[in-house]
């Protein structure tokens, strides 16, 4: 079920993108959501480790 609490997030790529991560998230036995979370995170994570933790002031901010 999904929780009420997470933001939804609507991008729109190339079919040819769409594909490949489509491709790759199957290889990697993830659905192509879930491919782009972990992308997300990995990402995040990265950035923190070389920028600092990245801290949330206050719920105004996490609806951003």
């Amino acid at each position: 079920m999904r929780n009420k609490n997470n933001k939804h997030l609507g991008i729109e790529i190339d079919p040819e993108l769409h594909y490949k991560l489509h491709y790759i998230s199957k290889y990697e036995g993830r659905s192509a959501n879930g491919q782009i979370l972990y992308l997300i995170r990995k990402c995040i994570k990265e950035f923190e480790e070389s920028e600092g933790k990245i801290v949330i002031e206050n719920d105004n901010d996490k609806s951003q």
